[in-house]
């Protein structure tokens, strides 16, 4: 194992810094999962009055999945500018966006007010929130993970990684305790809009605290040592997108097979859950909502945990278990669902999100160990949010569409197990990362990398990518532990 390149951050600095990430990432969730909490309850009646309770849910989560088809678009712009300028910056950016947004859809009026312009207005917000989310996640991880040592990496990153279960806890347990203060006409007159005004408090305290950290040490050696290379050479500006799919492209799909099952039953388990308790098993809102809140905050607790696992037994093994548990869990989920009882409702979301952050919780330092520093932000983003287009994204409409064609849950199950068979596959062909030098992850020269790419990059590009460990090189479906610069996950 190599000797890391940079010291690691005193105690003290290292907890501000994990704070600011997960004070950041906590605001930027609340914000975006207390429109689909507000989408699975009552946007159907606010912004598309007159149809089917089914058909106007599916209608409320069709501008939910808007803002996972603009995530990609803000993985792709904040990657390029925070592999150039620094992650500090582009979080700072993501956070007054999201906000923004936000507190704005607090502020919309309905469709009883404006008629079709709501709907309208609510979309375009709702792009806004995904583009920030896009951008806010990469930089969040990667500001911890290259601060940290590579011993507790595993453990430190997931400390930002809890920002979601945090962020579903304000916004469920908000929610939770609108719905129990006031009665449902008032709740739906003005009540949900306090949950989204609210944002801009959070906003405040976030933003303080993020303008108090550093920029990564890893990413500011590897800007001074691109620079002085480079020096005096003519430079040719390339696309991030373009550097990471000619070096890391077999990452990039490891990294969207990861995020199947981790992206698709968390939706499932958290948003449409509502919407089947609700609308299929004859639950109360107010019964689902606190079954939510309730094993969200097992999900925060447990998270840290994986975390920490996956530093003593390795990335993959912890995720391979959690993607195996959602799988084994979909069917006997449903079924408990089913029952109508509160305790086996809780059981039965909780138990899906303990298996999802077994996921979850190693996906932060997994990813940013997968990609070279000068385009680490842009492959983890890009790999992240193209894999929530196409699993988060439609989780919650495939799987109202499905119950509403079919009347039950097995097909919904169906789809989780299909899903979870998939990253299963994925992580399974992954090599282990673990230990690995952030600093030293595709810092070859040339010759090394096996390609004749160094000339070529621009000071906006990562260099090729180097051998790094190579008693732990980095994934490939290929399968070889170096090669053809195209060929390693380093």
């Amino acid at each position: 194992m190599s000797t890391p390149a940079t010291a690691p951050p005193a105690p003290a600095s290292l907890k501000r810094i994990v704070a600011a990430s997960l004070i950041g990432t906590t605001v930027e969730w609340y914000d975006f999962f207390l429109y689909g909490s507000a989408a699975a309850l009552v946007f159907n009646q606010l912004f598309f009055p007159g149809s089917d309770p089914l058909v106007g849910t599916l209608l409320s989560f069709l501008t939910y999945a808007v803002g996972f088809a603009a995530r990609p678009l803000g993985a792709l712009v904040f990657g390029h500018y925070g592999d150039r300028l620094g992650r500090k910056k582009l979080l700072v950016v993501s956070l007054l966006m999201m906000g923004a947004a936000t507190f704005a859809i607090g502020l919309l009026p309905t469709h009883a007010a404006v008629g079709s312009v709501a709907p309208l207005l609510l979309t375009g917000l709702r792009l806004v929130q995904g583009f920030a989310l896009g951008g806010e996640w990469g930089g969040a991880v990667l500001l911890v993970s290259e601060h940290g040592d590579a011993r507790r990496r595993g453990f430190w990153a997931s400390w930002p990684q809890t920002g979601a279960p945090a962020g579903q806890l304000l916004a469920t347990g908000v929610l939770a305790a609108l719905t129990a203060l006031l009665p449902e006409a008032a709740f739906v007159a003005w009540g949900w809009r306090v949950p989204f005004l609210l944002s801009g408090v959070l906003v405040g305290v976030g933003l303080w605290i993020r303008l108090s950290v550093d920029e990564s040490p890893v990413f500011k050696a590897a800007l001074a040592q691109a620079e002085e290379r480079r020096a005096g050479e003519p430079a040719v500006e390339r696309l991030p997108l373009v550097a990471v799919l000619r070096h890391h492209w077999r990452d990039v799909l490891i990294a969207i097979g990861a995020r199947l099952a981790e992206n698709i039953s968390y939706y499932v388990v958290t948003a449409f859950v509502l919407v089947y308790a609700t609308e299929h098993s004859g639950l109360s809102q107010q019964t689902a909502l606190n079954a939510v809140l309730i094993a969200s905050a097992l999900h925060f607790a447990v998270i840290p945990v994986w975390g920490a696992l996956s530093d003593r037994f390795g990335r993959r093994p912890v995720y391979l278990l959690g993607a195996a548990g959602v799988g084994v869990w979909a069917f006997p989920f449903f079924a408990l669902v089913d029952t109508r009882d509160f305790g086996l409702l809780v059981v039965a979301v909780a138990v899906g999100l303990v298996f999802h952050g077994a996921m979850y919780a190693p996906q932060a330092a997994f990813f940013a160990e997968m990609f070279a520093t000068r385009m680490r932000y842009s492959g983890a983003s890009i790999g992240a949010q193209f894999s929530s287009l196409v699993a988060g994204a439609p989780a919650p409409l495939i799987a109202t569409a499905l119950l509403a064609d079919h009347g039950g849950s097995a097909p919904i199950a169906g789809y989780v197990v299909i899903a979870a068979v998939l990253t299963l596959i994925a992580v399974g062909v992954a090599r282990e990362t673990r230990n690995r030098d952030l600093a030293e992850v595709g810092s070859g020269d040339a010759e090394k990398a096996g390609s004749g790419d160094a000339a070529e990059a621009g000071p906006g590009d990562a260099e090729p990518t180097g051998r790094g460990n190579t008693d732990q090189a980095g994934s490939g479906l290929s399968g070889e532990a170096d090669g053809p610069a195209g060929a390693r996950a380093v």
